[in-house]
């Protein structure tokens, strides 16, 4: 009998529903170009519209084409791709994003995106968007995925733009290993030093920190406060402070593998470097790991509303990277997880896609049933029971109502 039951109401349910849902016109969300707009087509950028074209989003891919990791020799740390350059990988994401017919990717610099939401929960979103050699256009979409990235701010030594990412790195995972067992700089204040040396400790013993002029009371204190016996751990570890001032690092030898076999995924490679001074001799060394400031690659999360944190995005990374701007999320580099690597990039691409996918469906869902007719909205299954069972001692009777 429990199955007539459940049968009956279902069966009613249905036909209300499908009714219902063919009545509902979903005028409360917002018509728009597209589903979600992705700015920036780097690891973070991909990823996200990877997870979207999964579920047949109508998404665009917005890609300036300047990548932090661009300068890098190869990529690591990223299983299946370990070895191989930062524009190979790009080429195949987007090769096989491109199999998915509902997103796009397009080549072009995102100048402003302006909120067009009424507060009715519902957002959407109007993007500037410069394409090359072409007039300025507007785009809309009902949420935006920053993937806007970081830029290293370099100091205007010279030898250091040149050798950024061919010799001189600021991750150890992601170029350590190549110039491991080799003599290694440090270039960072003096209160980076002993954090650095923590991270290089397996990989090289052969170690000198140019700290350049910052051995100072200041950052002496800042050293005391991360590590109090700071000194005693690098003289363990035989690290040698060098405080002068840098006046250039020359390149002796590019390092570069080109005939490298580019199915390993790790080659040695072989650079060297004499660090000149103001004053003394030059010290030789093979690769740097360095520690410089870096700041938003772009503007326009901040134009948007986004907030920053620490120079970062703030997102929630339990809510899918979503900022304090509904409907706008940040990831990658970008965002306030301060982490820094392809891998983390492609979580947090991954994470905001779910999240906005789901989000998105809400919206719908609230449209779809806000159009139901009140009796339809309110019909309550015992409602339905009471309509669809028999009388007591017919075949149809299927006993009292249960919960």
């Amino acid at each position: 009998m429990r199955f007539f039951k459940t049968l009956a109401v279902s069966a009613l349910f249905s036909l209300g529903n499908a009714a219902a849902i063919a009545k509902s016109a979903s005028s409360e969300v917002p018509k728009t170009d597209y589903d979600a707009i992705v700015v920036g087509g780097g690891p973070a950028g991909l990823s996200a519209l990877s997870g979207l074209a999964r579920v047949r989003r109508n998404v665009l891919l917005l890609d300036n084409g300047l990548y932090r990791n661009g300068p890098t020799r190869h990529m690591h740390d990223v299983i299946g791709f370990d070895g191989v350059q930062p524009a190979y990988y790009r080429y195949e994401a987007r090769k096989l994003l491109s199999y998915y017919p509902t997103v796009k990717m397009e080549n072009a610099t995102v100048t402003d995106i302006e909120s067009k939401s009424k507060g009715d929960g519902a957002t959407w979103f109007s993007v500037s968007v410069e394409y090359p050699g072409q007039p300025s256009k507007q785009i809309t979409a009902r949420k935006i995925v920053l993937a806007t990235g970081l830029k290293d701010i370099l100091p205007n030594t010279p030898g250091i733009e040149d050798a950024w990412g061919k010799g001189i790195f600021w991750c150890p995972w992601c170029d350590g290993h190549e110039h491991a067992d080799q003599p290694l700089g440090l270039l960072a204040p003096l209160n980076k030093i002993a954090g650095m040396v923590r991270e290089m400790a397996t990989l090289n013993k052969d170690v000198y920190a140019f700290v350049n002029g910052t051995d100072n009371s200041t950052t002496r204190a800042l050293a005391d406060k991360d590590l109090p016996k700071w000194e005693e751990y690098l003289k363990l570890h035989n690290v040698t402070v060098d405080n002068r001032t840098i006046t250039e690092v020359k390149r002796l030898k590019n390092g570069d593998t080109h005939n490298a076999d580019p199915s390993l995924p790790s080659v040695p490679e072989f650079d060297l470097f004499s660090v000149e001074f103001d004053e003394g001799k030059a010290i030789e060394r093979a690769a740097f790991l360095a520690n410089f400031p870096d700041e938003q690659r772009s503007d326009v999360g901040e134009k948007a509303g986004v907030q920053l944190y620490g120079g970062r995005l703030q997102s929630n990374g339990s809510a899918g990277q979503i900022t304090n701007i509904p409907g706008i999320y940040a990831i990658g580099d970008a965002n306030t997880d301060n982490t820094t690597n392809v891998p983390h990039a492609l979580f947090t691409g991954k994470r905001a896609a779910v999240f906005l996918h789901v989000q998105l469906e809400r919206e719908q869902q609230s449209a779809e049933l806000a159009g139901l007719p009140k009796r339809e909205a309110e019909l309550q299954e015992r409602d339905v029971w009471e309509v669809m069972n028999g009388k007591r001692g017919e075949m149809l009777y299927a006993g009292e109502f249960e919960q």
